[in-house]
């Protein structure tokens, strides 16, 4: 007979997040939770460079400024990496949406080299020809509003 908050008699369980720190859905979403982690880390660690060159600037009677940033710094550093922790690897409905959108980037269609070349080349000149007419409707007013003496020279 199954427990009371097995998964399969209580589905509700499943929507809870586990109390230790184990992953949730560990063989899927790998590509997208290490690209979220690298972004993340990216982003704080400006964030606590940001943070390291404000703490350096307090001043706490016989405590070393130096001290003071590292102490701020790791502070910061262990609750944004913990949060990332909970939310990439922990959190339920974070996860899930991680693994939806690498099952939905698979789904993608690629565009070729061949392809990209080619719209590139399209958008380029377009906006040469763009730039060209533009140019060539400003002399053309430049050149009238001179002949009906508007603009001196």
């Amino acid at each position: 007979m199954a427990e009371a908050n097995d998964i399969t008699t209580n589905p509700a369980a499943a929507a809870e997040p586990s109390t230790d720190f184990s992953v949730y859905k560990p063989g899927q979403g790998y590509y997208t939770r290490m690209g979220t982690i690298i972004g993340a880390a990216l982003v704080s660690m400006l964030g606590i460079l940001w943070l390291w060159e404000y703490l350096k600037r307090i001043e706490i009677s016989g405590v070393n400024e130096l001290y003071v940033a590292a102490a701020g710094a790791i502070v910061i550093g262990g609750i944004i990496t913990i949060g990332v922790y909970y939310l990439v690897f922990m959190k339920h409905s974070s996860v899930d949406f991680l693994i939806a959108t690498e099952g939905e980037m698979k789904k993608v269609n690629w565009s070729t080299r061949r392809e990209i070349m080619g719209s590139t080349t399209a958008v380029i000149t377009t906006a040469v020809i763009l730039t060209v007419f533009c140019w060539a409707i400003d002399i053309g007013f430049f050149a009238f509003f001179r002949f009906i003496k508007v603009l001196d020279s």
